[in-house]
């Protein structure tokens, strides 16, 4: 691809109209709607943009306007955040999983003016706050499926009346929106990204135009990717691992972005796009996984055992792959043998046969998953960075992928580590700061760096290794230092365990608290005739603890350090869940929200005497109904420890 560093000097409204000049006829969306599969053009891309950010100005947004997004991945949604960036509004993104409560503290605190939804589900959401957040003036929906009881109040709109209006404008003044895009800069503040929230509320990232396009064009420097490539939109937009490709990628790259039918069918129609890149967060490839066990414990003893062979073969083969050494001839054809009898068919039914790279991000994932993948031949990579600097900055490179690292900075990216063993980075694609939080802002870029909030260094041959975050880290009682999210990572690598939390600190021994997967263990328990009914009967079954017992010996077993073993732990009734407050909407633990919530279990754990447990079991469903169960938890001692 040639040098294309030109393309940071534009806006994200200015880099789409260059793609219409350069290449407008080619397809640039495309979305799945009843079965069948719509494109959409660079020019007709521009053209809803266009309509959109028109009609903006016709409704009253105004330059600095703040629009906010809660909807699935559809073309639609770059349409709003495209169209209000043009006219010199700034777009955020809300989760669609957000309670009504959150959604109006969110509006509340970016100062929105603007809501775009996708269906009445939202719309029902942020009608549901209306009396806390006055200054929403429209809220504009796109599907019109149940909002008959909506259309007599002018406070809602459909996303095609707001079309309308922008065409008339247009034909009116045609040279208004391209002079409106012509005034915006590359320094310009064109999207608000709440962060996680690992510690509390989200805070809203100020990320430019320059931000996400730097980002996008360093990437590609290191992973080229051709124009006619396909990637496939399944990621919430509201996280910067979404933003980061539909806005920074496919803007610097010119790649077509592929929307599936809804979130419950991405894995099925992933498998009709056949993505040429990837990126999710560890969660997805942890349960790609797990269906791929599945599928191979479903099948006949014959390929188990070829599987099994041939997975052995395939990881010793890894190691060469991911070194950039030369492998063996013997080794090379029965690597090359095990991919076309037993891995390419494989990952043909998942998928991933044309992907040439897969990333993950967002959450730490185990060393042991990546060899899993290569092994398979998916050449899954890890990325490393925050909302803050638009989530890549660090990288593994083909033929350097070190599994207990996330490899190099990105060109342009430079990085070092504090003297309290914080990782600190510098880039074009680094925030301004966060909105209406200066304390906050100031402490974010102490010294002209990013301070990352995470413990790490760099090894020998350049790589980042992330421990975890600084709050994080954990010490016993006797000083020594461990990892938790280490522990859970190699928890979680066993097929049988889903999440898994970690305790320690301060005390003598390591604890745990253990989700176990129910669709694997599901599967295992049905296979050996043992009857459930819910996730909690399956949580209590004593089969199911000495399956995990297995796991944390198996942990222990390889732990180097006396100090990294589990000494007890016990199965959770339900899932850590996001809705519940327990992860935040990435999927990272909300440790010490779960430590005070199961503080019962967390002091149980520490008292050897305790071998079971009555407790009350809370859960709050999605709607915000809540419910509570009687029910014991058991307590489990390994033995030798």
């Amino acid at each position: 691809m040639e040098n294309q560093d030109h393309l940071v000097k534009h806006t994200i409204p200015q880099l789409l109209r260059w793609r219409v000049k350069a290449t407008g006829k080619k397809v640039a969306l495309r979305e799945k709607d009843f079965g069948c599969w719509i494109s959409y053009t660079w020019d007709e891309y521009y053209a809803f943009v266009r309509k959109v950010g028109l009609g903006l100005l016709k409704i009253g947004f105004a330059k600095g306007d703040k629009l906010a997004i809660i909807s699935d991945n559809i073309p639609e949604t770059l349409y709003m955040a495209i169209g209000a960036q043009a006219v010199g509004g700034i777009s955020a993104a809300i989760y669609q999983t957000s309670l009504p409560d959150e959604i109006g503290g969110i509006l509340e605190y970016l100062n929105v003016g603007i809501v775009f939804c996708s269906d009445q589900e939202q719309v029902d959401k942020v009608a549901e706050v209306r009396d806390r957040i006055p200054g929403v003036k429209k809220v504009i929906y796109e599907d019109p499926r149940g909002m008959r009881g909506y259309q007599a109040d002018d406070w809602f709109m459909s996303i095609e009346e707001l079309y309308v209006l922008g065409e008339e404008t247009h034909d009116k003044v045609p040279e208004l929106f391209n002079n409106l895009v012509d005034e915006g800069k590359p320094d310009d503040v064109c999207h608000l990204c709440l962060t996680s929230g690992t510690t509390g509320l989200p805070k809203g990232a100020m990320l430019t135009h320059r931000n996400y396009i730097n980002m996008g064009l360093q990437i590609t420097k290191v992973d080229p990717l051709e124009e006619t490539d396909e990637y496939l939109s399944f990621l919430p937009f509201a996280w910067i691992g979404e933003q980061m490709n539909s806005f920074g990628v496919a803007m610097a790259t010119g790649i077509a972005v592929n929307f599936p039918e809804s979130v419950e069918t991405s894995m099925s129609d992933l498998k009709e796009i056949g993505p040429h890149f990837m990126f999710g967060a560890p969660r997805i490839y942890e349960n790609i996984r797990s269906q791929i066990w599945l599928k191979i414990n479903e099948s006949y003893w014959l390929n188990r055992t070829f599987y099994h062979y041939f997975m052995k073969i395939g990881e010793e083969a890894a190691g060469y792959r991911m070194s950039g050494g030369v492998m063996p001839g013997k080794l090379r054809f029965l690597a090359w043998l095990g991919k076309q009898i037993i891995f390419r068919p494989l990952v043909n039914q998942i998928g991933l046969l044309r992907l040439r790279r897969a990333y993950t991000g967002g959450a730490a994932l185990g060393p042991e998953l990546f060899t899993f993948y290569q092994a398979i031949g998916v050449n899954l990579k890890q990325i490393y960075g925050q909302t803050e600097i638009v989530g890549i900055a660090y990288m593994h490179r083909d033929g350097d992928v070190r599994p207990d690292t996330v490899g190099k900075p990105l060109p342009g990216t430079e990085c070092k580590i504090s003297e309290e063993g914080e990782i600190l980075s510098r880039s074009a694609s680094v925030t301004p700061g966060y909105y209406k939080l200066p304390e906050k802002t100031a402490e974010l870029l102490e010294g002209g760096w990013l301070h990352s909030g995470d413990a790490g260094y760099i090894d020998e041959n350049g790589h980042l290794v992330v421990i975890d975050r600084i709050s994080d880290v954990m010490h016993n009682n006797n000083g020594e230092m461990f990892s938790p999210m280490f522990l859970e990572n190699r928890l979680k690598f066993s097929p049988y365990i889903k999440e898994a939390v970690i305790f320690g600190d301060r005390k003598d021994y390591v604890a745990a608290l253990i989700n176990v997967d129910p669709i694997v263990v599901g599967k295992w328990a049905e296979d050996r005739g043992i009857s459930f009914s819910t996730y909690m009967d399956l949580s209590l079954q004593p089969e199911v603890a000495e399956l995990i017992k297995g796991a944390v010996e198996s942990i222990n077993f390889n732990s180097e350090k006396p100090h990294f073993k589990i000494r007890r732990f016990a199965i959770l009734y339900k899932l850590l869940d996001m809705d519940d407050g327990e992860l935040t909407k990435t999927g990272k633990i909300r440790r010490k929200f779960v430590r005070e919530k199961y503080d019962d279990l967390y002091e149980a754990l520490y008292d050897a005497a305790i071998t079971e447990k009555k407790v009350e079991a809370f859960y709050q469903y999605q709607d915000g109904q809540t419910t509570t169960v009687d029910t014991t938890i058991h307590f489990y001692t390994m033995e030798g420890d």
